[in-house]
């Protein structure tokens, strides 16, 4: 029987964000994608991936789904054989002007999406989700603008509260004990290369590992470089 890989999507995303490391590894691991659109919390989510899970696995989360792979850790670690966080982040929302201006930011695109759909959102957000290379890539930018505009409103709604709302996770860092990877687009301008150095100098035995000419949507922009950091961390 094949290993489990459980692949928690990020914001607005689904299945598509992992289809390259997908369609790479399932001769050897059995891919698992938990879809948790109903939920407002972080810690919800987490609940819903362990519901899903077998008592052991493997565990990769990008984006807001590395957030919720560190509430999985935190409530089972015992049950995670190793973990790979992508493009992702874990301090709770900043006090004082910074974490106004990122809910300010967040609020925006929620009132976009409310007044022209998640798809006239996706195209607006886009733009700064991707190496600016990859914007003359139609067929990648469609995928995207895709995926994010058959998610309604209100899941947007319910996943931007969860991240607004998200808990520290430093605690859960420094108790991490299997092998863990950060992997991270070198152009990531939502979630910058140094955050996860910083992640990775508060779990033992870990490594970063940067995917050149990539912005945050690294597993779609540069599926080849991807798929081999993926053998590396999964062997």
């Amino acid at each position: 029987m094949k290993p489990t890989l459980m692949l928690l999507p990020g914001l607005m995303c689904d299945a598509h964000v992992w289809q390259p490391q997908i369609d790479a590894l399932s001769d050897a691991w059995d891919c698992r994608v938990p879809d948790y659109d109903f939920a407002d919390d972080l810690g919800a989510m987490a609940d819903h991936v362990l519901s899903e899970a077998p008592e052991s696995f493997a565990l990769a989360g990008h984006s807001m789904g590395g957030r919720v792979a560190l509430e999985v850790m935190r409530r089972a670690p015992e049950r995670v054989v190793r973990l790979a966080l992508l493009d992702t982040g874990y301090k709770a929302l900043a006090e004082g002007e910074a974490g106004e201006r990122e809910v300010a930011g967040r609020m925006r695109l929620v009132e976009l999406a409310q007044r022209d759909g998640t798809r006239a959102m996706g195209e607006d957000w886009v733009q700064g989700m991707v190496h600016p290379d990859r914007l003359s890539d139609s067929a990648l930018i469609n995928t995207i603008v895709e995926m994010i505009g058959s998610k309604t409103v209100a899941t947007f709604e319910r996943q931007i509260h969860a991240l607004i709302h998200r808990p520290d996770a430093t605690e859960v860092l420094e108790s991490i004990r299997c092998p863990t990877t950060f992997i991270c687009g070198s152009h990531d301008s939502w979630s910058p290369l140094q955050q996860h150095q910083e992640m990775a100098d508060q779990v033992r035995h870990s490594r970063v590992v940067a995917i050149e000419a990539a912005g945050h949507m690294s597993t779609m922009e540069r599926p080849k470089a991807m798929n081999e950091a993926f053998w590396q961390w999964l062997s």
